[in-house]
């Protein structure tokens, strides 16, 4: 069925076929944009992800939604010439709107200072927005019925709860040059001896550290993911190595089980179980456990096994992530890196197959969670609408080439990126239009 042009509504689906929205704008036909009512907080990144996040906003976003976006550019570049003040803006911009979605960004190593000659190794820009939030960060798979985990006793999405301050992220660290003595010193603010603690003596060159974290921060850390729990109906681990770090480690368990015993009520009613394990017994635990619970994890656990249980599940492109402030704010990111070897191809003009699912679901959380703040449900209905299409389009056997041999039964070929995001256009304009008819 044809609808009158004047009436502004789009083709049905049976006459829409494989026609893209650019070519049915293009053709003098318009559709209803609902509108976003508060603004949403961009933050652009680098490489290859810069380039598929653009073609996600100009492809799968703009033209469907009227949204104002508060754009903060995070490249490289650009926090090089701001002296990376661009990140402690954008911070309080998500702050200030409650909503942020961020692109992947480079934490530049002496390599890529070099590569991009560079003021200086600037820190991530994520531990800078995770340290001014106060968040936890909770990233979890994205499934497809055709993808099956690696890990063959999974059967339920393990979500990781990454607590997203201090540690290794905020430590002070330096080259030690040559034979001396390196301390640890605490000064108390009001009347009081220092007292200092032994590092090492070193005989010869090495390498110290000193990290940190607070009472307050790891509070907010389990309270975190307690209500993500509640939330989700789901049994809570935490692990650390408090056999070896007794004061560290054990500080952190101390305080994450306070947390837990002050809402046992709660979690008992909603049938929910905690369990403490040493890290390492944690994970060999997870490779026989069938999934279903969230693993919260120190920083650069989370960090790492983030990562393995992406690739458990199918790929590291199949993760949502969203970090979550106690204050009320929500950044979605994708749990990638920049995918630096692609973007070399893409210089040199190569075409690439890069999976944007990560990236997609990062906008889509962005705007569910908007609409849920704003009350506007048109918006969720997008937001569901998008990251439908997309799942669909895979579990048809349509994907990009890291999910070829992964998807059963194993897939012919691969799209590029652009293909492939061209046929997510093409089904969601179909969703769209009969949504509007």
């Amino acid at each position: 069925m044809l609808f009158d042009r004047d009436k502004k509504i789009l083709f049905a689906d049976e006459v829409l076929g494989s026609v893209s929205l650019v070519s049915i704008m293009n053709s003098g036909i318009t559709i209803m944009k609902p509108k976003v009512k508060t603004p949403i907080v961009e933050l652009d990144g680098d490489e290859m992800t810069r380039v598929i996040w653009s073609m996600i906003k100009e492809k799968l976003i703009l033209p469907y939604i009227d949204v104002h976006l508060e754009y903060y550019d995070l490249g490289i570049a650009n926090r090089d010439v701001t002296n990376d003040r661009v990140t402690m803006d954008a911070a309080r911009a998500i702050a200030k709107y409650g909503v942020g979605v961020k692109c992947a960004t480079i934490t530049p190593d002496s390599e890529r200072v070099k590569e991009y000659r560079l003021k200086k190794a600037w820190p991530s820009p994520n531990a800078t927005i995770r340290a001014y939030l106060d968040g936890t960060v909770f990233r979890k798979p994205i499934i497809a019925k055709n993808i099956a985990p690696a890990v063959r006793s999974w059967q339920k999405p393990i979500i990781i709860g990454r607590h997203a301050y201090g540690d290794i992220y905020k430590a002070v660290d330096f080259v030690v040059p040559g034979p001396g003595t390196v301390s640890l010193v605490y000064q108390p603010a009001q009347l009081g001896m220092p007292i200092s603690f032994k590092v090492h003596e070193f005989e010869g060159p090495g390498v110290a550290m000193g990290i940190h974290n607070t009472d307050a921060s790891i509070r907010s850390f389990a309270r975190a993911c307690i209500e993500y729990a509640l939330s989700e109906k789901t049994d809570i681990w935490f692990a650390a190595k408090d056999t070896i770090s007794k004061n560290y480690h054990g500080h952190f368990k101390e305080l994450f089980g306070e947390e837990i015993s002050a809402r046992s009520a709660d979690l008992e009613a909603a049938g929910i179980h905690y369990r403490y394990m040493l890290i390492d017994d944690a994970v060999a635990q997870l490779m026989k456990n069938e999934g279903g619970i969230l693993w919260a994890c120190m920083n650069y656990d989370g960090d790492v096994f983030s990562d393995m249980v992406a690739s458990g599940f199918g790929s590291l492109g199949m993760m949502s992530s969203v970090l979550v402030s106690p204050s009320g704010a929500f950044e979605y990111e994708a749990a990638h890196g920049t995918v630096r070897r692609h973007y070399y191809e893409y210089l040199k003009g190569n075409p690439t197959s890069t999976n944007p699912i990560a990236s997609i679901f990062a906008w889509t959380g962005a705007l569910r969670k908007r609409a849920e703040l704003d009350k506007t449900p048109e918006i969720t209905i997008f937001a569901q609408q998008l990251e439908d299409t997309a799942i669909e389009l895979i579990e048809s056997g349509v994907v990009t080439k890291d999910l070829i041999n992964l998807i059963s039964p194993p897939a012919k070929s691969f799209e590029t990126t652009e293909s492939f995001l061209d046929k997510i256009d093409a089904g969601l304009a179909r969703k769209r239009t009969a949504l509007q008819a």
